[in-house]
């Protein structure tokens, strides 16, 4: 009995755990939502547009070939393995945070055109 009730639970938990796109490019092409579903950085997938953050021009700086970000009112530097390489298909600038026990960081940032 106790294995069918662990099974039952493992099932539950797993279709609770499932992502949705709930960000503000929904309802957009799925040409646009494919791509980003297969956005990645050097440290994994980043998800979806839903994980991800939409930052002002002010909120966000580069030098020196580094990326820094504001979040939560504190700059956090972008590990340079975070940086998404490839071209930003929507001008935006995004950051995907992790906030954890250890605290703020960042797991993908896709740098804008700064205009």
């Amino acid at each position: 009995m106790t294995i069918a009730s662990a099974m039952l639970l493992l099932a539950l938990a797993s279709h609770l755990g499932h992502a949705r796109d709930r960000g503000q490019y929904a309802n957009s092409s799925p040409e646009l939502r494919a791509w980003f579903e297969g956005l990645k950085s050097g440290k994994g997938p980043c998800c979806s547009d839903a994980d991800g953050t939409a930052v002002s021009d002010v909120d966000w700086e580069s030098g020196n070939g580094h990326y820094r970000v504001r979040l939560d009112g504190q700059w956090i530097d972008v590990p340079d393995e975070a940086v998404i390489t490839e071209p930003n298909r929507i001008g935006r600038t995004m950051v995907w945070p992790l906030r954890g026990y250890l605290g703020l960081t960042i797991r993908c940032f896709m740098p804008g055109s700064m205009t």
